[in-house]
């Protein structure tokens, strides 16, 4: 079954997921020189709004998803794109920022990765960082738990991925920058569903809820699509038009190495 990423599914709710971006971006002030790094660049939704904000600069994009990465090419800001798994990525030379929306979470081992990532700035450089804090809350919670009853051989006791760290962990990994940390939770709008989904499925349903449904049949995915749905409506109730108001938690930070 192909486990790449849905670009289509995923950009539906372009501007739901890039506000966190430019929330990001904001709290990124003065760079040294060096080449910017969109670090999990995905479809390339940062890709003019870092151009915009750094026209002279080299601006590379990493991503493990080829589609992603075709959709990226299409966006034209970026000077190089590079399909590799951003887990072990190392830059050529020393970026002056490296840049990460919604992509670090998924990964394992923030103790060694996060600090690897700012070491490898330039003097002066930034790492900043934006995460979704949803794992521990309903929209996911419920996923894991219809997961669980359909296929317990593989769901129990499972996540779809690590998840961020804590606030404090991210300041005891970051000890010798200049660090600026903080959390959002968004209040998002979201319609309507043409197929019939709840909306807060059809927003997770391609991000996280990819692993599990790479590894379910369609019989499977029809019976853990209807109990998710069940559980979901039990907790982000649906307006009269079809839409629901879906709170979702995201956790920043932007660290400035030392020059």
């Amino acid at each position: 079954m192909n486990t790449d990423w849905n670009v289509s599914a995923y950009e539906t709710f372009a501007d739901l997921r890039l506000r966190p971006a430019l929330d990001l971006l904001a709290r990124v002030l003065s760079l040294p020189e060096g080449p910017i790094i969109d670090l999990g660049c995905g479809s390339g939704a940062a890709g003019p709004v870092l151009r915009n904000r750094f026209p002279d600069a080299m601006l590379i994009g990493i991503d493990s998803s080829p589609q992603m990465l075709e959709s990226a090419a299409a966006v034209g800001s970026y000077d190089h794109l590079q399909n590799t798994d951003i887990a072990i990525w190392r830059p050529e030379l020393a970026p002056a920022l490296i840049f990460s929306n919604a992509a670090l979470h998924w990964l394992a081992d923030h103790e060694r990765l996060v600090p690897r990532l700012c070491e490898d700035l330039t003097p002066g450089g930034v790492l900043a960082v934006q995460m979704p804090g949803q794992l521990n809350r309903p929209s996911h919670q419920t996923m894991i738990a219809a997961a669980a009853s359909l296929r317990p051989d593989l769901y129990t006791g499972w996540t779809p991925f690590p998840g961020p760290k804590s606030a404090a962990d991210y300041a005891r990994l970051l000890p010798d920058t200049v660090l600026d940390m903080w959390e959002t939770e968004y209040s998002q709008r979201l319609e309507a569903n043409a197929e019939g989904a709840h909306p807060v499925r059809a927003f997770v349903s391609s991000t996280g809820a990819r692993p599990i449904l790479s590894q379910l049949d369609a019989d499977e995915r029809a019976v853990f699509c209807a109990r998710w749905d069940a559980a979901l409506a039990e907790v982000y109730p649906l307006e009269a038009d079809g839409g629901c108001w879906f709170p979702f938690r995201r956790i920043f930070f932007v660290a400035q190495r030392p020059c």
